[in-house]
């Protein structure tokens, strides 16, 4: 041990998992890779077949504005100890906070369904057999296992199951890639003027900035709180303990949404290679991995395919446990992954009810173009006022004491409302 540790305890490291980075990440690491869901892999691959390289800069623009919203989430609920639905339901008017969560929870129940179904199609694609049993299976799967495993598994579960990401790096390596003119177009970018080009961008932001991954980072701050003895909420905390947690959040948020990005960045790549060269429509992301097949090679396709699969069981939880975290805070119910089923039924039937809704949606053969349209449009209404309250609740000096965000932080928030709130508007836009 140190002199400095010997000095102040709180220095010291007694946990070997405490010395390891990658034992440092979680929230922000599971919360950005979930966002990369079959849905979202279907709008980066529509933007790159449709678009070629020229709408890479997106997925670069929208990193730091990403990174700060959901480091604010994040502080909010480490700071206080509950997540954002509990502060709203004290910083503003309740009925507020219950159409908001209400809008949330419609949004997550069509995008639940639109990844059901692709990943369904994307089974069928792996193994054959019937897609609606593939559907069901996943869902009753999603639902037991949020209820019936021990968080901390669970989370651990979720963070090594980031790592199916990297099949999508893997496979813009695979293809043939024009790397200069995907330089050029990262460095400079040409954006154009057309309806359908803008309508892309605004669903591209609407992807990457989506209210769900707001309430699922900053209450997965408090599961982690609740997960470790003797921790508490760091307004009560030293000063010098506050700000260790505060750093691991920024590095945790910072990588999280880096693969989030990156992952959406060669996804897009990948489409513009081989799609886009072709003049190949897709529609969704199972429609992307089929038409891989004959232009980049059946091992291509698959990897792609079963991507999909992988990172449907990453973000299935992510939508309808935010939605549950989200409806518990508004109606003050108990909520926790950590807590038995007995102790917290109103909590879980919100995630049972949002997977079964999803997965019943898929029965009505709902077009999947149609249920991301409808999933971006209310998402679109919510994120702007959530983002709202967010920033409000982050820079409140009455919530978040000494911890209030202020600085560069505070700017990139407000930043990242602003652009949001412009892509809503233009999602109405008559083109």
């Amino acid at each position: 041990m140190s002199d400095n540790e010997k000095l102040d305890p709180e220095l010291a490291v007694t946990d070997r998992n405490e010395r390891s980075w990658l034992s440092r990440l979680g929230p922000g690491l599971v919360t950005g890779a979930a966002d990369d869901d079959p849905s979202g892999i279907g709008t980066y691959s529509q933007a790159g077949a449709q678009f070629g390289f020229t709408l890479l800069w997106t997925l670069l623009l929208t990193y730091p504005l990403m990174v700060a919203i959901q480091m604010i989430s994040a502080r909010i609920g480490r700071v206080t100890g509950k997540g954002l639905g509990s502060n709203m339901r004290m910083f503003g008017p309740r009925w507020l906070v219950i159409v908001l969560v209400l809008l949330l929870a419609v949004a997550n129940t069509i995008n639940i369904a639109a990844d059901l179904a692709a990943m369904g199609a994307a089974i069928h694609l792996l193994v054959r057999g019937p897609q609606k049993l593939y559907v069901v299976a996943f869902g009753v799967l999603s639902t037991i296992f949020q209820i019936c495993v021990p968080y901390d598994s669970y989370a651990r579960f979720l963070r090594w199951l980031t790592l199916v990401l990297f099949a999508y790096v893997a496979v813009a390596f695979v293809v043939p890639v024009d790397w200069a003119q995907v330089g050029l177009s990262v460095i400079r970018p040409r954006p154009q003027l057309s309806g359908d080009y803008l309508t892309m961008v605004v669903a591209v932001f609407g992807t990457t900035i989506s209210p769900y991954l707001f309430f699922w980072q900053a209450s997965q701050e408090v599961e982690e709180l609740r997960s470790k003895p003797g921790e508490r909420p760091l307004k009560w905390l030293s000063s010098l303990r506050a700000y260790r947690q505060i750093d691991r959040i920024t590095a945790d948020t910072w990588i999280g949404m880096g693969v989030s990005n990156g992952v959406g960045f060669f996804i897009m790549l990948t489409a513009a290679a081989t799609l886009h060269a072709q003049h190949t429509a897709i529609h969704t992301s199972a429609d992307a991995a089929k038409a891989l097949a004959p232009i980049a090679g059946q091992l291509a396709s698959l990897v792609f395919a079963a991507g999909i699969v992988g990172t449907g069981l990453l973000a299935l939880p992510v939508l309808a446990g935010s939605a549950a975290y989200g409806a518990a805070g508004a109606f003050q119910w108990r909520s926790s992954l950590a807590l038995r089923l007995r102790l917290a039924r109103q909590f879980y039937s919100v995630i049972a009810a949002a997977t079964i809704g999803g997965v019943a949606i898929t029965f009505f053969n709902l077009d999947p173009v149609k249920a991301l349209y409808w999933s971006a449009v209310i998402n679109g209404l919510a994120a702007v006022p959530v983002m709202i309250v967010v920033m409000l609740m982050g820079t409140s000096r009455r919530l978040m004491g000494k911890f209030a965000v202020a600085g560069l932080l505070r700017i990139g928030g407000w930043l990242a409302t602003a652009v949001m709130a412009i892509a809503a508007v233009a999602m109405f836009f008559p083109w």
